[in-house]
């Protein structure tokens, strides 16, 4: 692992780096435990915080485009929109959206945009295989 490139890095990436991976692991421990426990809402809160600060820290990251957005940016709105959902659901009581909902949050706007991250070239990939 290369920690000067991550060092050298700007703060919001760094900032968006350390909630992301944050994120896997609650996500990851959320998924293999018990569902509907104090701890899986207390997890889940800090899961959401943290997915909430991945997407904010993202908006100010746009190194690769110039200044502007880049299309990996369309994953900021995907991820409030999930957030919006998993709450929504879960205050309706429709635990089958609100499963669906952290599924897509986790997926579609934490593992699938993560995986990019890894392209060479880019960061990840600069701080992991450079």
């Amino acid at each position: 692992m290369n920690w000067e490139y991550f060092t050298q890095v700007s703060f919001a990436i760094q900032v968006h780096i350390i909630v992301a991976f944050i994120a896997l692991t609650l996500g990851i421990i959320m998924f293999v435990r018990r569902k509907g426990t104090g701890s899986h809402k207390v997890i889940g809160r800090v899961f959401a915080v943290m997915m909430f600060l991945a997407a904010l820290s993202a908006v100010f990251i746009r190194e690769i485009n110039e200044g502007r957005f880049s299309w990996i940016h369309i994953f900021v709105p995907v991820t409030f929109f999930a957030l919006f959902e998993t709450f929504y659901y879960i205050r309706k009581g429709n635990l089958k959206g609100h499963k669906r909902a952290v599924k897509g949050l986790f997926f579609g706007a934490l593992l699938i945009p993560g995986a990019f991250s890894f392209m060479p070239g880019r960061t990840m990939w600069m701080i992991f295989f450079a």
